[in-house]
């Protein structure tokens, strides 16, 4: 369609809610948007094209034609964008490309409650803290948490596995509280559990206070032991508070959003607070916006952030004005289970709190600037060292795991512009080369590689401007070797270590070694990549191995297949706890004749 005649159409649509999808020549869907009149929203985008930002001009510039949808209301249309640009994922909508988590502290709900990260709430009558800065925080504080309340950090559960095992190691060492031996009442630990849900809801000093009171009944009792107990735990709180992580992030009442931008790079800044504290913080940055997309962000945002979560605070403070607040406002009080408010305050001390969010944000954009333009100089630093005609913004690094010529894997990761790319890396098994070559492992997944780039896979393309390979000349050549064969001429060279198994050079198939020790920012640089690749082969080896053991342990015996390993597993969680189980126990998964055979065959001796 002509622009003329897209703007007749847009015109020609009725004055109601719904969703509009733009589409290319292809065919493809490039935009998802929401509208409370979808006639005056889609009219925009083809009347007066000087005042939209410059992201809206080139997505016009490609639109060929569009389709609506109805919705019955603003915020069934907001549910359907939701789900349609999840689906689409289309160019130009502000899809936020963080694949970092902000979990949540699960308190399980049973006899024994445990204390795990979960990735959202769910209604299954747990009760959930968080959301927190990422995984890594959540676990920190459930490890401070555990040695501070003296939680098991074993894999058993209780009261199943009571007294069928001897206490371990952490039970003498006066680190667990031992529910293991059965001393430990289901009600006793429960009040373990809320003294824990009390620091987690921020009321530390209310549990400080009650402790010291039951300590100084006990004293007077002449209860002395149970008086060092609280003793003990008053000492724990107090350090509890003192460390570096803060434990209280969940139940945030206030969430404030700053927007800014520097250049054509914007970001977000979440800051949250409890009851005027600040508590947590996360940011996003986006790539081709300006000012004038403030509000398309923070809606994209809001939707994306907090809907995997299943939550949203009370309160919302926003640094710019987003489209339809009133529907995202039923949106998000609909996850958060009550209302949730969306406010654009202009003073006070929500103000300065969003302030303090758009301070951050100016501060994160000033900093990857100064990153960028560092990485940028360490890829010149780079391309000089090896004379490469082209800037190496794209890397790909390879590696070889094997345990003495079992299991053989490779890695395959990206970087981009001097960062880990991890949407694209890449594991491979070795199929053809066998007992720990090498050479062969690494010739077999650069031609699997190349030859999947050369079909036209999407998930193995662009090829890059530069392969590095986890070793000396002997794999540089080979690699080399599979480039040739299909005619293509890529850089590449092989990452030499030193006795530290740190790359200390870089050494092309011909032997030529470039030291780049001399270069701090090069060796850096190489020497993340080396590391990353290691890592990512390691890692992937050592889940291949563990998956082996499991199966060989229980392979072979009479009447369990694949389905019943399945069962087994997923039951009681380890091969040794099958082990460990007695004919009743396995009789209420499997029928009573594979149930004997596993049985026998443990008790037998089987490993």
């Amino acid at each position: 369609m002509t622009f003329e005649e897209l703007k007749e159409k847009a015109h020609r649509l009725p004055q109601l809610p719904g969703v509009y999808l733009m589409h290319d020549r292809n065919g493809t869907v490039i935009y998802v948007g929401k509208a409370k009149s979808l006639r005056n929203r889609v009219s925009q985008y083809f009347a007066d094209l000087a005042s939209h930002t410059l992201k809206t001009r080139r997505m016009v510039s490609n639109i060929h034609h569009f389709e609506t949808i109805f919705a019955n209301s603003e915020l069934d249309a907001l549910l359907l964008e939701n789900t349609l640009i999840k689906k689409y994922k289309p160019k130009y909508n502000i899809l936020l490309k963080d694949d970092k988590g902000y979990p949540f502290i699960r308190v399980s709900r049973e006899d024994f409650p445990r204390l795990s990260v979960a990735s959202r709430r769910e209604k299954d009558g747990a009760l959930y803290f968080g959301p927190y800065g990422g995984r890594g925080t959540a676990n920190m504080a459930i490890r401070l948490l555990s040695e501070t309340f003296l939680l098991p950090s074993c894999s058993r559960k209780f009261p199943r596995d009571i007294g069928k095992e001897r206490p371990c190691l952490q039970l003498h060492m006066k680190k667990c509280c031992g529910p293991c031996t059965g001393e430990l009442s289901a009600e006793a630990f429960g009040e373990i559990i809320r003294q824990c849900i009390q620091v987690l809801e921020g009321k530390s000093e209310e549990l400080e206070a009650a402790l010291q009171q039951q300590m100084e009944q006990a004293a007077e009792d002449m209860r002395f032991e149970q008086a060092a107990v609280f003793r003990d735990r008053i000492r724990a709180i107090q350090k509890l508070r003192q460390s570096r992580i803060a434990v209280v992030t969940g139940g945030a009442d206030t969430d404030a959003l700053g927007y800014a931008v520097r250049g054509s790079r914007a970001c977000i800044v979440r800051l949250s607070y409890r009851g005027g504290v600040l508590v947590d913080r996360s940011k996003v940055l986006l790539d081709g916006l300006d000012e004038g997309d403030a509000a398309d962000s923070l809606d994209s945002y809001l939707q994306q952030y907090y809907t995997p979560l299943n939550w949203a605070p009370k309160t919302l403070c926003l640094s710019h004005d987003i489209e339809d607040r009133q529907a995202m406002e039923d949106y998000l009080s609909d996850l958060r289970g009550s209302k949730c408010t969306i406010q654009l305050p202009q003073r006070g001390e929500k103000r300065r709190e969003v302030q303090l969010a758009l301070d951050n944000a100016a501060l994160e954009l000033a900093e990857a600037e100064d990153v960028e333009q560092r990485t940028g100089k360490t890829l010149h630093l780079l391309q000089e060292m090896l004379d490469l005609s082209d800037l190496p913004m794209r890397m790909e690094a390879y590696d070889i795991s094997n345990t003495a010529g079992t299991d053989p894997v490779a890695s395959m990761t990206v970087f981009h512009n001097g960062k880990p790319l991890k949407s694209a890396y890449k594991k491979f098994k070795i199929k053809t080369a066998v007992g720990g070559d090498d050479y062969g492992a690494m010739a077999e997944v650069l031609g699997r590689r190349l030859d999947r780039a050369l079909a036209g896979d999407e998930g193995f393309l662009p090829l890059p401007d530069l392969f590095l390979i986890d070793g000396g000349q002997g794999q540089a050549a080979v690699a080399l070797e599979q480039l040739t064969q299909r005619g293509l001429d890529i850089p590449l060279y092989g990452m030499v270590k030193d006795d530290h198994h740190r790359t200390r050079a870089l050494v092309d198939p011909q032997g030529r070694e470039f030291g780049i020790a001399a270069t701090p920012a090069v060796f850096s640089l190489i020497g993340r990549i080396q590391e990353e690749t290691h890592r990512f082969a390691i890692e992937f080896h050592r889940t291949l191995r563990s998956k082996g053991m499991k199966k060989s342990s229980l392979e072979g015996i009479p009447g369990v297949g694949p389905a019943r390993e399945k069962a087994l597993l997923k039951h009681f969680g380890t091969v040794r706890a099958i082990k460990n189980a007695t004919l009743e126990e396995l009789s209420a998964i499997l029928p009573q004749g594979a149930a004997q055979a596993v049985y026998d065959h443990f008790k037998e001796g089987g490993s």
